[in-house]
């Protein structure tokens, strides 16, 4: 894959990344349980897709499929991860032999490290301050607790939020830059793409949540199935699930299905005992 140097003829303005600012702060207005964030990120990158692919519909199309995949990060950066998968777009564009998987192998990639670093400073550390001063004014009952709490939070959140989609934007580019001549771009996709597995394996360890209470009794005393699964492998039942549901999704079954059969089937397994 060659990353190309040259000035494209609609290059990207300070207009069309203040486009997607103003459209990032949609990105929780349409949250959604299979996909989370995705239709806000397709709809805040929509505006530079159409000026990247102008004379091309079906790339159009493709791009804008490609960015209604899975999609879940701290909103007060997501600029960031907007402006690297703006200058993906554009290489895209401008090289033939430019992977198109490893635009979401990326996403995939980056989503989860740089959330943790969001989630740490906005809701870990600036919210609490927000916080603290918002209710010490408010228990004084002084009409400048709610709205210092609103601008403590919001004031640098804003900032950053501007900031951050020139900073992706000019980072994308040093980053393929350097990876071009370094030769590393075939290493970082097949790299992402396993950090993306890892995530998503990590995300089932821990948003699943699955067990059960079989027991039997074996010389006098009782051996609890759960234990028993454990030990074979700790969260068995819930890789059990998720391949279930992976294997139905490649045979091209509706996920709404497939959410209205595990509720069904969680409710049954309760009431029998076997959840």
């Amino acid at each position: 894959m060659m990353i190309s140097n040259k000035k494209d003829e609609k290059n990207i303005t300070q207009k069309d990344l203040n486009k997607i600012f103003w459209r990032s702060f949609q990105m929780e207005f349409s949250w959604n349980y299979e996909r989370q964030m995705n239709l806000a990120y397709a709809y805040a990158i929509a505006p530079i897709l159409k000026k990247i692919y102008t004379n091309n519909h079906l790339e159009l199309k493709k791009a804008l499929k490609r960015h209604l995949e899975f999609f879940n990060m701290t909103p007060w950066i997501v600029t960031l991860m907007l402006g690297i998968s703006v200058v993906l777009e554009e290489e895209n564009k401008k090289d033939g032999k430019f992977d198109e998987n490893s635009i979401n192998g990326i996403k995939t990639a980056l989503m989860g490290p740089l959330s943790g670093i969001g989630d740490s400073f906005f809701w870990g550390t600036l919210r609490l301050i927000a916080t603290g001063i918002g209710t010490a004014l408010s228990l004084q009952g002084n009409i400048l607790g709610p709205i210092l709490f609103l601008l403590v939070f919001n004031i640098p959140h804003i900032i950053i939020r501007y900031l951050f989609i020139k900073l992706g934007y000019k980072l994308g580019v040093d980053f393929l830059t350097k990876l071009e001549k370094s030769g590393a771009v075939e290493k970082v996709t097949y790299g992402a793409t396993i950090l993306g597995l890892i995530v998503i394996g990590g995300m089932t360890a821990r948003m699943v949540d699955i067990s059960t209470p079989l027991a039997f009794k074996a010389g006098g005393s009782t051996i609890e199935v759960q234990s028993i699964l454990d030990d074979i492998m700790p969260g068995i039942l819930k890789l059990g699930i998720f391949g279930v549901v992976y294997y139905l999704l490649n045979k091209n079954v509706k996920p709404i299905t497939i959410l209205l059969g595990m509720a069904i089937f969680g409710i049954f397994g309760t009431l029998v005992g076997f959840f």
